[in-house]
């Protein structure tokens, strides 16, 4: 059985081929792999048309051709073909406010490839759900994504005197502000990972908060992240998965994140869940763990037990069914 990858421009960012290239690596043990990346990085119509071009190109009607995401409308190019599907989550379309374009990336980016895919693969019932709100269709199943085999269990001993809490992404959605704001007066340490505004500089300085800062990591820069942490922090006001909360559990460190969708799919009852919009509820969660050896300890066990679902073995073998009925058909 062969598996015709199709990824987005990498200068759109490395994330979805870094989840999948760990899958990757474990479905080439069972199924042949070719990736293509798509030439152009934008969603303008010359980009699409560009990308639909090379995808033709690239796709084989004696394989299954299958699209990683944010590449949606290349599906327009494999009609014919057996294709599956990707989708990460629907932040193209939930963030746009022009009624034209929001009809357009609902029409190229989600109806018609919806449409042509023989399976859409959602990475939390909290995409799958959106999706549903928005165009009724019996194609979704729901395949989590794997967390990274190089994230194993590695034991610290908890710095309460001043912990190092590890702040993954800088973006609308991380919620930096309002952790700097709930850290305020809390002897910690902040150890951000994504490049910083001046705003945010501005905001770190009017806090008081010590904080150390670094992007452009590579794999074993950011496992090393995680291990020499004591809190993971990811208390997102929106995500389609959340993979630091799942690299946070495999390597044994305390998790904060939103009490939101997917999050709590995704954490289940290994984490300490906040409100993200609100300062106080944050702290608390902080000062909580800061103080409550019993309550780290438990979101710990909670967290590596919860680790295992999302295994690279468990995800691949979910992956190979999928392929392997398709296939049939």
């Amino acid at each position: 059985m062969k598996i015709n990858y199709f990824f987005r421009n990498p200068k759109n960012g490395y994330s979805i081929h870094r989840v999948f290239r760990t899958l990757i690596e474990e479905l080439e043990k069972s199924v042949k792999i070719v990736i293509n990346e798509v030439p152009c990085e934008g969603s303008l119509p010359i980009s699409v048309i560009k990308n639909n071009i090379f995808t033709y190109k690239k796709r084989e009607k004696q394989t299954i051709n299958h699209v990683t995401g944010h590449i949606h409308d290349v599906l327009l190019a494999l009609i014919g073909t057996k294709t599956i599907l990707t989708v990460h989550d629907l932040v193209f379309l939930d963030n746009v406010r022009n009624p034209f374009k929001r009809f357009y990336k609902w029409l190229f980016w989600l109806y018609l490839p919806i449409k042509i895919a023989d399976k859409v693969v959602c990475i939390s019932n909290q995409t799958k759900q959106n999706i549903l709100s928005k165009i009724k269709s019996d194609k979704l199943i729901v395949i989590h994504n794997a967390v990274d085999p190089i994230f194993k269990f590695s034991e610290k001993p908890f710095n309460q005197e001043k912990p190092i809490i590890l702040h993954i992404g800088t973006g609308w959605n991380k919620n930096l502000d309002k952790t700097i704001q709930a850290l305020e007066g809390i002897k910690c340490h902040l150890r951000i990972i994504g490049k910083l505004k001046d705003s945010q500089l501005d905001f770190l300085k009017d806090y008081n908060i010590e904080y150390s800062n670094q992007f452009d990591l590579t794999d074993e820069d950011i496992r090393d992240e995680y291990l020499n942490c004591d809190i993971v922090n990811f208390p997102s006001i929106y995500e389609g998965f959340g993979m630091p909360v799942i690299e946070g559990q495999k390597t044994g460190r305390i998790v904060v994140t939103s009490k939101i969708e997917p999050l709590i799919e995704v954490a289940a009852e290994g984490a300490s869940f906040v409100i993200p919009d609100d300062i106080s509820s944050i702290r608390e969660a902080y000062l909580k763990i800061i103080n409550d050896e019993l309550y780290r300890t438990n979101l710990i066990e909670k967290g590596l037990q919860n680790a295992k679902r999302f295994s690279v073995e468990n995800i691949s073998k979910q992956y190979i069914e999928l392929y392997q009925n398709l296939a049939q058909k």
